[in-house]
């Protein structure tokens, strides 16, 4: 099998491909920039994007560095899994060369402290037909149903097992481990092992984009890096599907989406706030462009109190890039700006992609702070950029409750 080494946004010249190869290349990572190489029939010249991790095609293995060390990736996502505790989450680093081949033997570590006390057993809601009475009748049902007939009996009840959401999500992130190459045999053979505990567990077909949210306690706490890994692991991996069969098999990571949750994650715990209070992508918290109220708004950073919304801003790991238009990002925070009914937002980029800058809007008198994170500085200094960032804002909302609290009296 062939080996290619890309890195996020830099591009390869000349790269010799078949078209079953290319198609299944775009098929697997939609946002590769694929073009014929000019005067080298047969090759292509190929430009990842924010896409990074690893495809395997049947005849060719393709790496897509980060433009970051590893180390520095992995830190990113511990820290948006668990901010408490994230330097528990133990990554393959010493024999990763890439980042599925630390992320992979990071999950066998934690599947094996989750499970390793003994599988975890909770309620579940349960409807079915019994023959006798368990928990509560469904009255509707059973007449809608049954004509009122006993039995059996339309009930529902909670059962206490081992078939819930944190299993069921460990359990499909192993079926889908089994369909890529896992080139450290002791690693397989763990996985394999966790497959076995888990063997009364259902198998559940989850949806990438609409993976279930688990609230942890003190009861489910140690499952924690193992489920929040499990559903990087779901959202990462895809297959293209032929006849039947894998044709090739992806496991991608969008560095865009882990910048903008590692952001979001790490203000919010600068800042002391709750879900609620500094929601992601302004979830629960409707904010419309227009009086209509036809163009919805979903600002990546949004601080909330009751009703009213204190700060707006947005995270960007890469300059977004619009053919005929120059600083959409700054137009876009420009109008979370003013739906917000703001003086001010905020507009954070990855260092490399903006530099800091203050903006007066003329005309509708709203400023705009760009404001650059250096991730390639050690995991203490990024927080305390973090940091940093987080009294700005501090700051920024302190004048607008004065001037609330000046103009009601």
């Amino acid at each position: 099998m062939r080996q290619l080494t890309l890195t996020e946004y830099s591009t390869e010249l000349c790269v010799p491909l078949s078209e079953e190869e290319c198609d299944t290349l775009r098929r697997l990572n939609p946002e590769i920039e694929i073009s014929p190489s000019i005067g080298s029939p047969g090759c292509y010249d190929l430009t990842p994007s924010s896409l990074i991790g690893a495809i395997e095609l049947p005849t060719v293995a393709i790496q897509i560095h980060p433009k970051l060390e590893i180390s520095r990736v992995l830190f990113l996502l511990s820290y948006a899994m668990d901010p408490s505790h994230w330097q528990d989450t133990v990554f393959g680093l010493e024999e990763a060369d890439s980042l599925v081949e630390a992320i992979i033997p990071g999950f066998a570590l934690q599947l094996k402290r989750a499970l390793g006390p003994g599988i975890l057993q909770g309620y579940r809601l349960e409807e079915d037909a019994l023959a006798t009475v368990r928990g509560r009748i469904r009255f509707h049902d059973q007449i809608a149903r049954r004509f009122g007939i006993l039995p059996p009996v339309e009930v529902r009840y909670d059962e206490f097992t081992e078939d819930i959401e944190e299993n069921r999500l460990l359990k499909a992130a192993l079926r889908a481990l089994e369909r890529i190459r896992i080139r450290s045999s002791e690693i397989w053979y763990q996985l394999h092992h966790f497959q076995a505990v888990l063997d009364r567990v259902s198998l559940v077909e989850y949806q990438s984009r609409n993976l279930p949210t688990i609230n942890y306690t003190r009861l489910n706490h140690r499952y924690r890096h193992a489920v929040e890994l499990s559903k990087l692991i779901l959202k990462s991996l895809s297959y293209d599907l032929e006849y039947g069969r894998a044709a090739g098999a992806a496991f991608l990571v969008d560095m865009n989406e882990v910048f903008e949750k590692f952001v979001w994650v790490a203000l919010r715990e600068a800042l002391g706030l709750s879900e609620w209070a500094f929601p992601l992508g302004s979830r629960n918290h409707p904010l419309f462009m227009d009086l209509a109220q036809r163009v919805s708004l979903k600002p990546d950073l949004s601080w909330w109190h009751d009703a009213k919304c204190m700060f707006v801003g947005d995270a960007k790991y890469k300059r977004i890039n619009v053919p005929g238009i120059k600083n959409p990002d700054l137009y876009q925070t420009l109008a979370y700006t003013i739906a917000a009914k703001l003086p001010s937002g905020f507009l954070i980029y990855a260092a490399g992609e903006g530099e800091p800058a203050l903006h007066e809007v003329v005309n509708v008198g709203k400023r705009l702070e760009v404001i650059s994170v250096d991730l390639s500085a050690t995991p203490s200094e990024i927080l305390d950029e973090i940091s940093h960032i987080a009294r700005t804002i501090k700051r920024s909302t302190e004048q607008l409750s004065q001037a609330f609290v000046t103009y009601d009296a």
